[in-house]
This record gives structure tokens, C-alpha cells and sequence, in this order.
């Protein structure tokens, strides 16, 4: 086997066998999950068109929502019709190469979301300590790179995943007991040495995931100093209310990913495996879903221009003329 060619032992396809050791209840697993897609899509996407129709979320903080609303649209779409036909259908077939594409938009989508909430951080920091400066520093072309820097750094990071697990030898079968191409997950299925892909992640979880968390903790390090110091009590509830939003996202998006990356990498193994896959698609689905009805529960003028949307207002719909 040490002589054997890598590209011979390459599979033409990987079997995604959905959640192992519940199988029966995939239908009835499917439900919540196809729910959660469903409100994900309409919540994200109704976010994207008021922000971009409605002049009073022309400002940077709404900007950054719907970047954060597009990427976890394309987020949820990179798995979800797939998981579903897994579930629905059997069809659990996967090519190779589109294996490998999966895992990569999911890797970089996440860590392209992980970057947007430290954008979001950076941008309630700004608002909060430096009111007046706010127009003039977090502007069109500040946050246009701001953008694409977090882009760029989450394709350039994660890209070596795609090449790190393509040479690896598949001599073990092609059952990935997933519901997704994550990147341990394939690695796993192989014979080869992967102790190199297992150390990247976590140099790639350093980079993305431990940095955005400590500048998101300086950013509200500085935001809790500076609100402390306010000595309007309905100043400080104001500056408060606008971060609230933020911290739910922050929370149902790095609490379950976590407990993906280290129940994968650092045992784990007294937690039932299914329950591992069952979170890892929460981690996925659950911030898409829950993020539109937090800003749009938290925040007033997204809820206004809801309001004005259904009820038909003259305003809203003499800004579409």
C-alpha cells in the first residue's frame, strides 16, 4: 500500500450518509432543518432589499448586516438542498470535486462570517467611543475594503484545505458519515497521514476564530469603558441597546462552533457521534436563521420599515419611484 499511487486510490465519489445511527428519523430530522432554511432565505434576503431601499439603513452598520445577511444566505444554500435530498430522497452520492467545493465555500463562507461580526464589532466601537467621527472614519470605501479584506482572507486561508486533502490517499472506503463535506470529516475517511490537515485547521481556527474573538472582546472592552463613563442613565441603555443585537449574533454563532471544532479535533468521544453531525448543522443553519429576527426584532428602523412595507405606505413606495 506504501508504494500505491495517491491519484489510484482518489474516489470518483464520496457517500454522505446523512446522521449516522438515525436514519429512520431523517424525515422527521429534515423538518426543523428545511423550517430553518426556509425562514433563513426569506430573513436574510428581506434584510438585503431594505437596506438597500430604504435611505435611513444607508449607514455603515446596515451595510455590515447585509454583507453578514449574504453570507449566511449563500452559507446555508452551499449545504442545505443537498442535505435534504440526503434526507428526502437517499440521494447521498457526491462527486469528488464537488466534494472539495463544498467543503471549501463552507469553510470560507464561515470564516468570512466570523470576519463580518468582527467588522460589526469594530463598527459599534467606532459608533459608541467616537460619535462624532463616525461618518468621516467608517466610509463607502472604508467599509467597500473592509469587505473584501475579510473576503480575501478567508479564501487565501482556507484554499490549502482544498490541495491538503485532494493528495490524501483514500483506501478506507468513501463513507464520510456527514451530512456535508466539512474538512475532518474527509480527512478522516483517509488511510494517509493527516495529522498535517488536523494541524492547519487549528492554525486556520487561530487566524480567523481566536483573532476576530479578541478584537471583538477589545472592541466591547472599550465600549463597556466608555458607556461606564456616560453619566446620562438613558444615554448609557441607548448605547447599550445598540450592541444587543450584535452579542446575541456573536453567541449563537461561535458557541456551537466551537463545540464542532474541538469535539472534532480533541476527542469528544463520549458525546454520541449523531449528536456531533446534529450540532455541526445547527452551527450552520443556526445563525442564518436567528439573525434576521434578532436585528429585526432589536432594531427600530428595520422595524419600521417593515411596518411600512406591509402596510403599504406612501413613503416607502414613493422612494421606489
Amino acid at each position: 500500500m506504501s508504494g500505491a499511487n495517491s491519484s489510484s486510490l482518489t474516489p470518483a465519489f464520496f457517500i454522505l450518509n446523512g446522521v449516522p445511527s438515525l436514519e429512520v428519523a431523517h424525515i422527521w430530522i429534515s423538518l426543523p432543518f428545511c423550517l430553518m432554511y426556509i425562514i433563513a432565505i426569506l430573513g436574510n434576503c428581506g434584510l438585503i432589499y431594505f437596506i438597500g431601499h430604504e435611505e435611513a439603513l444607508h449607514r455603515p452598520m446596515y451595510y455590515f448586516l447585509a454583507l453578514l445577511s449574504f453570507t449566511d444566505v449563500t452559507l446555508c444554500t452551499t449545504t442545505v438542498p443537498n442535505m435534504l435530498c440526503i434526507f428526502w430522497f437517499s440521494l447521498k452520492q457526491i462527486d469528488f470535486n464537488a466534494c472539495l467545493a463544498q467543503m471549501f465555500f463552507v469553510h470560507m463562507l464561515t470564516g468570512m462570517e466570523s470576519g463580518v461580526l468582527m467588522l460589526m464589532a469594530l463598527d459599534r466601537y467606532v459608533a459608541i467611543c467616537y460619535p462624532l467621527r463616525y461618518a468621516s472614519i467608517l466610509t463607502n470605501p472604508v467599509i467597500a475594503k473592509a469587505g473584501l479584506a475579510t473576503f480575501v482572507r478567508s479564501v487565501a486561508l482556507i484554499i490549502p484545505f482544498t490541495f491538503l486533502t485532494k493528495r490524501l490517499p483514500y483506501c478506507r472506503g468513501n463513507l464520510i458519515p456527514h451530512t456535508y463535506c466539512d474538512h475532518m470529516s474527509v480527512a478522516k475517511v483517509s488511510c494517509g497521514y493527516v495529522k498535517v490537515n488536523a494541524i492547519y485547521g487549528l492554525m486556520v481556527a487561530l487566524l480567523i476564530g481566536v483573532f476576530d474573538i479578541c478584537c471583538i472582546s477589545v472592541s466591547y472592552t472599550m465600549i463597556l469603558r466608555a458607556v461606564v463613563s456616560l453619566s446620562s442613565a438613558d444615554a448609557r441603555h441607548k448605547a447599550f441597546s445598540t450592541c444587543t443585537s450584535h452579542i446575541c449574533a456573536i453567541i449563537i454563532t461561535y458557541v456551537p462552533a466551537f463545540f464542532t471544532f474541538f469535539t472534532h479535533r480533541f476527542g469528544g468521544h463520549n458525546i454520541p457521534h449523531h449528536i456531533h453531525i446534529i450540532v455541526a448543522n445547527l452551527y450552520l443553519l443556526l445563525p442564518p436563521t436567528m439573525n434576521p429576527i434578532i436585528y429585526g426584532v432589536k432594531t427600530k428602523q428595520i422595524r419600521e420599515s417593515v411596518f411600512k412595507f406591509l402596510s403599504g405606505s406612501k413613503d416607502w413606495h414613493s422612494q421606489e419611484v
